[in-house]
């Protein structure tokens, strides 16, 4: 079967199974080169083996909640939407989500994903109490800070290549409502987007769209959106009443098909950007948003990758050091600025400090870009790795699809590390993804 990430690209002839009992996850072991598969969102290749995919949709099941301190228990397939239909009515709500709610929870925390809140409170990995993985013999390990944590902290951020992750204990937030508060900001250019983040650290969310084609004394023009998980006092009698019913569908409009190669050319993203920053401009700056609104803003569009045509689309995400921040999103925005390839969804955050064995944050600034994939496109991205290599920065393998095996290798100086624990763990022959062998992990 053909088998993709979410961006379309790269596309695989592949075998997949999706088992519905450990028993013929085990079998599967005994064949290598096994790869977990959860909801297929991240971007590239990471959770494709062309030989041996295993889907976890099956093993989706709640198996316990604390009301007392927020300690869910679930397998690894549930999604991320279907724990926050479950539990948001109840008043709890992941400490770190993505940008899409239809992740797996194993997905989550073999990328270890961040969100708008990383400055503030860290990586999916810090909430997480436990993990049970099944291990190259077929074993079913349980493993944490305290346990095994060795593999604990080599499994979160490590892409699906230290096992299979079976079952996840996760601590949830307590809330108060659905709603958030909103703060939008704007930025005539990138210092003073950077500024603005810089000042507002105590926001608990923060998050950029960056007009990446603007040049000159406007280069990096942005929209700063600042949240805050909102009250009861907060809210007006209609809002309460809504807060009853946190999982109220929502408009939404689906993609039918593939949008034509040339629907994505810089001149309709410049129109778009426009249009974008000014309708912000009319809004009022600060107002109560849906949690739906506020997080997910794309799921509401089903379908949207279908945008960028059938070849599909690629995504760059880098993170450049603190101190090299300002000096290396200038760079990397010129060379988007100056090329004939426009980003339609581009945007920056600030990270916190490091946390985790191979988690892909670091304290700095994160710069998020999409292209439609055509050679231009390819070309630009080799640039963008070679400038992000030049300011000691590192690439996010949840978007990746294309990485070069001697980037990777200048990128991050853990690799070493991590390949011997796979090495000492006789993970190698086990467990791998086309991305793991492109990249040689």
């Amino acid at each position: 079967m053909k088998l993709t990430g979410w961006a379309g690209y790269p596309q695989h002839n592949a075998k997949m199974i999706s088992p519905v009992s450990v028993s013929e996850i085990r079998k599967k072991l005994k064949e290598g080169n096994l790869i977990a598969r959860g909801n297929g969102r991240s971007y590239g290749d990471s959770a494709i083996s062309k030989s041996n995919t295993v889907s976890m949709k099956n093993f989706n099941k709640i198996i316990s909640f604390d009301n007392n301190n927020g300690i869910l228990v679930a397998e690894s397939g549930i999604l991320l939407a279907d724990i926050i239909k479950n539990f948001l009515p109840q008043g709890w709500f992941p400490y770190v989500t993505p940008g899409s709610k239809y992740v797996t929870l194993g997905g989550m925390v073999a990328a270890d994903v961040h969100g708008k809140n990383h400055h503030k409170e860290g990586n999916f990995g810090k909430y997480v109490s436990w993990i049970e993985i099944i291990d190259c013999i077929g074993s079913i390990k349980k493993c944490s800070v305290n346990e095994n944590s060795e593999l604990f902290h080599w499994t979160i951020g490590g892409m699906g290549l230290t096992g299979v992750i079976l079952r996840v204990a996760i601590k949830l937030r307590k809330v108060e409502s659905p709603w958030i508060k909103q703060n939008t900001l704007f930025a005539d250019d990138l210092n003073e987007v950077i500024d603005i983040f810089e000042k507002n650290m105590d926001a608990t969310y923060s998050v950029a769209w960056i007009d990446c084609l603007k040049k000159n004394k406007n280069q990096g023009r942005s929209i700063v959106f600042l949240g805050e998980h909102a009250n009861l006092s907060d809210l007006n009698i209609y809002r309460k009443k809504m807060t009853m019913n946190a999982n109220k569908k929502k408009f939404s409009i689906s993609i039918p098909f593939y949008f034509p190669n040339w629907f994505m050319k810089q001149r309709l993203i410049k129109c778009f950007n426009f249009f974008y920053y000014w309708n912000q401009k009319l809004k009022n700056s600060k107002r109560l948003v849906d949690w739906d609104s506020f997080f997910y803003p794309l799921d509401s569009i089903k379908g949207w990758n279908k945008i960028y045509g059938k070849k599909g689309f690629l995504q760059f995400q880098c993170v450049i050091p603190i101190d090299k921040s300002r000096e290396g999103i200038k760079y990397l925005l010129d060379e988007v600025s100056k090329s004939e390839v426009g980003s339609f969804l581009s945007v920056i955050k600030r990270f916190g400090k490091q946390e985790g064995n191979f988690s892909f944050p670091m304290e700095g600034y994160t710069l998020n870009l999409d292209f439609p994939i055509n050679e231009k496109s390819l070309e630009l991205v080799n640039r963008l790795d070679q400038i992000t290599i030049n300011f000691k920065g590192r690439f996010y393998l949840a978007k990746d699809s294309r990485m070069k095996l001697e980037t990777f290798l200048k990128s991050d100086d853990r690799i070493k590390n991590f390949l011997l624990f796979r090495e000492k763990q006789n993970l190698s022959k086990s467990f791998n993804s086309v991305q793991s062998n492109r990249l040689g992990l």
